[in-house]
């Protein structure tokens, strides 16, 4: 029988838009700063705590990773990978493809577009309304469940469950 993968997709926190900043080094912003300690927060409460970690090299995405990780027992080990900055679905899924075998579930943290459009090509189903959710708005802290059953070399458009689209947010001071 083959391995039960899950793959998370978590897009950045909501980042700040300095004028004098490059894309690629946008700090987190106030909101940014309050979801993303959620989002880790709620990877433990939803028991997806990952086994490895692929992050966007930009500043924001960066960030969101530190403060989400900050909310887990023992953070997983986590790879900084340029190529996430800006990719396409195929590109984030050429990414996922190329994780080892003895990794169960992985965290994928980067941008959107592609990261919606990921999520969207990989769910051949969905429980509940978790699909139209993630068509209608990706936004930022989303957090997407896809599971399947295979290597991640077996991972294709279509043949994944998406199991949970959630949009964790902290509280305002």
């Amino acid at each position: 029988m083959n391995a039960r993968r899950r793959l998370l997709v978590l897009r950045h926190a909501k980042s700040a838009w300095p004028p004098d900043a490059a894309d690629h080094e946008r700090p987190l912003g106030p909101r940014g700063l309050r979801d993303a300690p959620a989002a880790g927060r709620w990877l433990c409460e939803a028991d997806c705590l990952p086994d490895l970690v692929l992050c966007s090299t930009a500043r924001r995405a960066r960030q969101t990773w530190e403060l989400a990780a900050g909310q887990l027992g023992t953070p997983p080990p986590v790879r900084h990978e340029p190529r996430l900055y800006g990719a396409s679905a195929t590109g984030l899924l050429e990414a996922v493809r190329e994780v080892p075998a003895d990794i169960g579930t992985l965290l994928i943290l980067g941008h959107n577009p592609g990261l919606q459009e990921l999520v969207l090509a990989l769910a051949g189903d969905a429980v509940g309304d978790a699909r139209r959710r993630a068509g209608t708005k990706f936004p930022t802290s989303a957090i997407a469940v896809l599971t399947w059953h295979g290597s991640w070399t077996d991972l294709r458009p279509g043949t994944a469950l998406l199991t949970d689209l959630a949009v964790p947010r902290g509280k305002k001071p």
